[in-house]
């Protein structure tokens, strides 16, 4: 597997945007609005934490593809380009965790 499934589930994400409300989740989370989506990606993170301490790591595969598709369709919800994210992370890919979090704080 590869960053190729998560460009694919962004244009499913993206197209659903036009699919029937009433076969879409997803299209049902982006007509409630940018509050429903970081809600639920939220609670779905929290999830990920309980399997993370707690559960096996099956359990804690499927919470985290529940993260990523929700931070996904949190992301379309704003129309925040998930190519500017992984343009972000390129960015600080070339300095050290240490390094680029001082940054952040100037």
């Amino acid at each position: 597997m590869s960053g190729d499934v998560l460009t694919k589930l962004v244009e499913t994400i993206r197209a659903r945007r036009d699919a029937p409300g009433d076969v879409s989740y997803t299209r049902q989370l982006l007509d409630r609005g940018v509050e429903r989506c970081a809600k639920k990606f939220g609670e779905e993170a929290v999830e990920a934490v309980i399997a993370a301490t707690s559960q096996s790591e099956e359990e804690l595969r499927a919470e985290s593809a529940d993260v990523l598709y929700h931070l996904l369709v949190l992301l379309e919800s704003r129309n925040v380009a998930f190519a500017d994210v992984l343009s972000e992370l390129e960015k600080r890919t070339n300095k050290s965790g240490l390094e680029e979090k001082a940054a952040r704080g100037k």
